[in-house]
């Protein structure tokens, strides 16, 4: 279907906005490399010389699309960590949840994320580890506390949070590895259910003093 021209039809995506919608999608499927500007092109239904009207390349569309799903994320980062009406595990099993939450949600984002963990690159202009480096030290720092002032048990706080980023992340990025070993859909509502509790059990079991 040809693309909504900017202005028009109301509140219907602008082209702007149509071009990374599909490329957020596109990168996520195919990765970088093999995503190309015919294909986000042929995908929003407007020619190649209209798309770099609004982008001057694949790498600045890939780079807007990374960055506005990484802003998404901090946003509810932020938003988990800023209640004020939570302290202790209640406010770690919030922003699970909403991690969780927004994983589930946004797929795409995982496996662009995933791609990039595992691939690297100059693609991104700037480096991942060191734009989530703020969140990582962020929530060490908040076990530290807590295991200071006794809100938590004695613990390594980077490797557990090493160890949720495999629980939650990995388990949405891997799931067709998942599906065949357990022989059924993992991103089945009930199955996304129950591996949100064990996730929650596990870190309450680990976190809470005994």
């Amino acid at each position: 279907m040809p693309a909504v021209e900017d202005g028009e039809a109301g509140e219907a995506p602008s082209t702007r906005d149509q071009i990374l919608d599909a490329a957020f999608t596109l990168f996520a499927d195919q990765g970088f490399e093999r995503t190309s500007l015919n294909d986000i092109a042929a995908t929003v239904g407007i020619r190649r010389p209209s798309l770099l009207h609004h982008f001057a390349s694949k790498e600045a569309i890939y780079q807007e699309v990374f960055r506005a799903a990484l802003t998404r994320w901090s946003d509810l980062v932020e938003q988990a960590v800023s209640d004020d009406q939570a302290e202790g595990w209640t406010k770690v099993d919030h922003i699970l949840f909403a991690a969780f939450t927004f994983f589930r949600e946004n797929p795409e984002f995982v496996r662009i994320v995933r791609r990039e963990a595992i691939q690297g690159g100059d693609t991104l202009g700037f480096d991942l580890g060191e734009a989530l480096r703020p969140f990582y030290d962020q929530a060490a720092a908040h076990f530290r506390a807590g295991i200071a002032d006794g809100s938590y048990r004695e613990h390594d706080p980077e490797h557990l949070l090493l160890a949720g980023y495999g629980a939650l992340l990995s388990y949405f990025s891997d799931a067709p590895l998942i599906a065949g070993l357990i022989g059924r859909d993992p991103l089945a509502p009930d199955a996304l259910d129950a591996h949100l509790e064990t996730v929650r059990a596990l870190f309450r079991s680990y976190l809470e003093p005994q």
